[in-house]
C-alpha cells in the first residue's frame, strides 16, 4: 500500500484521538488488533494477543482489505533489498511532514508519513519524527515480541525492531497477497 491503513476497529486510534490526524496518517492499531486476534476477517492471526505465544498461519490477512495481508519480517527485508538497503530510508519518507529537515526522496512512492505511535500508557509520542509499521511476525526469542520496521527522522536509515506487543499501536501498510 502507499498510505497507511485506516480502518476503524477495536483497539485502533487516531493519533491525539482527533479525527484530524486519521485522516492525515491512517490510524494506529495494537498488534493484537493488527493481527485480528478476534478472528473477525480470519483465522490465520485468530489469538495473537499481548501475552500469549501464537502460532500464526502466514499471510496473516489482519486487519488489511481481503486481498491484502500484514507483511513479514521477511518482506520488510525485501522492501529493503529492493530499495538498496537498510540505510535507505530516506527513499521511503514522503517529501514533506517531518521535522528538522527529516523530509525524504518517496523515490519509490511508499510516502512513509511520520505518524508516531500511541504508548500502551494511552500517550501519543513522536508525531512528524517516526513511523512505525507493525508486521506479522513475533520475535521468538522474546516471549510476547514482535517485529515492526521504522524510519527516524534524523536519519537515512530504515530498520527492523521489536518490542513488547502491548508497548505501542503502530502504523499498519498491507500488502498484496
Amino acid at each position: 500500500m502507499a498510505e497507511n491503513l485506516n480502518y476503524e476497529t477495536a483497539d485502533s486510534y487516531c493519533y491525539n484521538d482527533s479525527a484530524k490526524y486519521c485522516e492525515k496518517y491512517g490510524r494506529l492499531y495494537t498488534w493484537a488488533a493488527a493481527m485480528d486476534s478476534a478472528g473477525t476477517w480470519s483465522s490465520n492471526g485468530k489469538g495473537c494477543g499481548y501475552e500469549k505465544t501464537c502460532t500464526p498461519t502466514y499471510p496473516v490477512r489482519g486487519v488489511c482489505p481481503e486481498g491484502w495481508h500484514l507483511p513479514t519480517e521477511a518482506e520488510f527485508d525485501t522492501l529493503f533489498t529492493a530499495v538498496g538497503g537498510l540505510f535507505t530510508g530516506k527513499v521511503l519518507k514522503s517529501t514533506s511532514g517531518w521535522v528538522e529537515n527529516g523530509n525524504g526522496t518517496d523515490d519509490y512512492s511508499f510516502s512513509a508519513l511520520p505518524a508516531g505511535y500511541r504508548g500502551y500508557n494511552g500517550r501519543f509520542c513522536n508525531e512528524g519524527r517516526n513511523a512505525y509499521f507493525w508486521s506479522s511476525t513475533e520475535n521468538y526469542r522474546y516471549n510476547y515480541r514482535a517485529y515492526y520496521m521504522y524510519l527516524d527522522y534524523h536519519n537515512e536509515y530504515a530498520d527492523l525492531d521489536d518490542d513488547f506487543r502491548k508497548f505501542g499501536e503502530s502504523s499498519v501498510r498491507c500488502v498484496k497477497d
